[in-house]
This record gives C-alpha cells, structure tokens and sequence, in this order.
C-alpha cells in the first residue's frame, strides 16, 4: 500500500516536498517512481529511485529542479520539488517496481505494480 502526500497551492517559485509511505513493500529493494497527470493529459514520469544502487532518473522537465530521495528506514520516498512553475501543475502519484529496473522501464508506468493514490499540486501564477 502506497500513500502520497504533501501536495498543495504554491505560487511560482516555491517548492513543496512531496512524500510517499510505502508499507507491504520494502523500499531498498524496490525502484520507487513518481509520475504526474496534468488535466485531460496523459500520465508522465517524473522520477525515479532505482533499488538495488539508488540511481536517480529524472524527466528533462523537472532535472535540476526535483530530487528524490529515500528514508530506509521509515520506508518513504520523497521528491522535493522547487522553482516550481505552473506547467507542474497536476496530480502526482507515487509507485513501486521492481528494485532492478533500467533507465528505460524506470520512466513507463507499466514498470510499476503498485500505485498511491495521488496528490495534488497546484502552481499558481
């Protein structure tokens, strides 16, 4: 089971932290993804955190201004999320996959077995 939150209204510019409790799963060993779903826009990967070596995979869109992370020990992923711009607006969904996905597969959704149930952001101009 999957929980995402941390969403919010930010304006341009600010950050907000978003964090997904992973329970059923043990998140060093799993790749642990984030993906968003504008209005009337498809699913699209954000991040990534890859399991067995913590390699990080990121959108161009967001590189340079998302990172993710892990806390073994809570079993949480978070993506901390600045310089954030309205096209960041979307519903963002936090999932879990195998802990040896490529770079490749770590960006599909169909990669991922487990979903939370999402999060909203809103940038706002």
């Amino acid at each position: 089971q999957l929980q995402a939150s941390g969403g919010g209204l930010v304006q341009v510019g600010g950050s907000l932290r978003l964090s997904c409790a992973v329970s059923g799963r043990t998140i060093s060993n799993s790749t642990t993804g984030w993906f968003r779903q504008a209005p009337g826009k498809e699913r699209e990967f954000v991040a990534a955190m890859r399991g067995s070596d913590r390699s990080t995979f990121y959108s161009r869109s967001v590189k340079g201004r998302f990172t993710i992370s892990r806390d073994n020990a809570k079993n949480t992923a978070d993506v901390q999320m600045n310089s954030l711009e309205p096209e960041d607006t979307a519903v963002y969904y936090c999932a879990v996959g195998s802990g040896r996905l490529i770079q490749s597969s770590a960006t599909m959704p169909s990669s991922y077995n487990y979903w939370g149930q999402g999060t909203l952001v809103t940038v706002s101009s």
